[in-house]
């Protein structure tokens, strides 16, 4: 992706050039070319589509959640069977089988939020965002088409993989093992699910990419997110801990792929409107910073 500022290039092929820097649509003269800043959000879409297809890290990333989510699953499963007849009774009544099989889901989740913070830090830390502003200055319909993109390319990608996760789990948990189809009660939310706290958890990755604006720094503070603040409220004392922890997005993310609902969790879907929450808001102060600081 060409790191040349759009203020560089002069005259009528300049406005061309100007425009396939950031795959917005050019119309070859300065009187006929858009007015800054009045690009259409069709158009910004098709330049952050070509911006994530062309980028090598996106189609390492999308297959890394594959192999995550289907190889995990493969093994979680298979080792389950094995061992099946060494469990008592109840680990039996109490196995998941929808969840062991979606288990990749919390590894790949790690890889999604990378990908999110890209999507936004590696433009600044090129530089070529100046490029990305001076040809689209209404900044936060920029931030919009980067999370609608980002968005809907991880959701259609971890629905798939859910889905594909579950049906060779199920299919590894032969008799007697217990084993859930997509008819089972719960199992095909729980698969939908599944792809839904990727995706969302990818956009409050993006949003902490434009809010920190710094690779390291975003994906330190994703990670801490997912990983440390668990530890951190699994010391508190447990009434306090209790309440606290349902509004974890990894414990949102366990409900929503399990059959089963902790006592002191949200339900599946109510879970799921609390971490769309946090991308929402998120995403709102990530817009309001764009607009006032400097590219």
């Amino acid at each position: 992706m060409s790191g040349a500022h759009v203020s560089d290039v002069r005259g009528p092929a300049g406005d061309e050039r100007a425009a396939a820097v950031r795959g917005l649509p050019a119309t070859g003269t300065a009187t006929s070319r858009v007015s800054a800043g009045h690009y259409r959000l069709s158009g910004l879409l098709r330049a952050e589509w070509t911006k994530l297809r062309t980028v090598r890290s996106t189609p390492w990333s999308y297959g890394l959640v594959a192999v995550l989510g289907v190889g995990l699953a493969i093994l979680a499963t298979a080792e389950t069977r094995a061992h099946w007849s060494t469990l008592d009774l109840v680990q039996r009544a109490t196995f998941d089988p929808t969840r062991t099989s979606l288990v990749g889901a919390f590894f790949a989740q790690l890889v999604v939020g990378v990908l999110g913070v890209l999507v936004v830090s590696a433009e600044y830390g090129t530089g070529t965002i100046r490029a990305t502003f001076a040809a689209a200055p209404r900044r936060p319909l920029v931030l919009v088409a980067k999370a609608v993109v980002f968005g809907a390319v991880t959701l259609v990608v971890s629905e798939a993989v859910a889905l594909l996760s579950f049906l060779i789990g199920q299919a590894l948990l032969t008799s007697p093992a217990t084993h859930a189809t997509l008819g089972t009660a719960g199992a095909a939310r729980a698969v939908f699910g599944s792809g839904l706290y990727l995706c969302l958890l990818g956009l409050v990755a993006l949003a902490l990419g434009a809010i920190v604006r710094h690779t390291a720094g975003a994906i330190g503070a994703f990670v801490a997110v997912l990983l440390v603040l668990p530890i951190i409220v699994g010391v508190l004392p447990s009434s306090i801990g209790n309440a606290v922890q349902r509004f974890l997005p990894a414990e949102i993310g366990r409900t929503m792929i399990s059959l089963r609902t902790p006592v002191h969790d949200f339900g599946p879907w109510p879970g799921l409107v609390v971490l769309a929450a946090y991308a929402v808001v998120l995403l709102a102060v990530a817009g309001a910073l764009l607009v006032r600081r400097d590219a």
